[in-house]
């Protein structure tokens, strides 16, 4: 059974809301969700069917949550074998500010640069948007699942 591996990037907990949102919303499918709050090295891609989500903020101008800076030093410093592994971007921001989404870029072109596979376009969540995160995600996701399941299915 696929693994879907939330990495989350928090500061005033709007992207963990989000994460634990999804997760509940995932429950009832057949795959298995774990919502990572504290990344640490070594806990990248552990099964062949895991599928990494980043769900992160952005802090200052467009710089990542501290409790997601690890997931970038350990990909740009340790170069882990992800080559062809899936992942997918959720990105919360506020376009008031002129890096707007910069931390969901920053760690799709890390992911990218040693060869994993983005699945899906990444979601950027604008603070200014009358909607709530849910509300934008809600269809993002259901799409994003079904890219996921056929992504796996080419990749076995």
């Amino acid at each position: 059974m696929a693994t879907i591996h939330i990495i989350v990037g928090s500061v005033m907990g709007t992207a963990e809301a989000l994460a634990n949102w999804i997760a509940n919303e995932l429950q009832s499918s057949p795959l298995n969700v774990r919502v990572n709050r504290e990344f640490k090295a070594g806990e990248l891609f552990n099964s062949a069917d895991e599928v990494v989500l980043v769900c992160t903020s952005n802090t200052g101008m467009g710089d990542l949550p501290q409790n997601i800076q690890p997931l970038l030093t350990h990909i740009g410093n340790d170069y882990p074998a992800i080559a062809g592994r899936g992942y997918g971007i959720i990105n919360l921001g506020d376009s008031s500010y002129p890096n707007f989404a910069q931390a969901g870029q920053t760690l799709n072109e890390a992911f990218a640069d040693i060869g994993a596979t983005l699945i899906g376009e990444p979601l950027v969540i604008d603070a200014l948007d009358d909607q709530s995160p849910e509300q934008l995600c809600s269809a993002w996701l259901s799409s994003w699942v079904d890219q996921v399941n056929g992504f796996l299915e080419v990749s076995r």
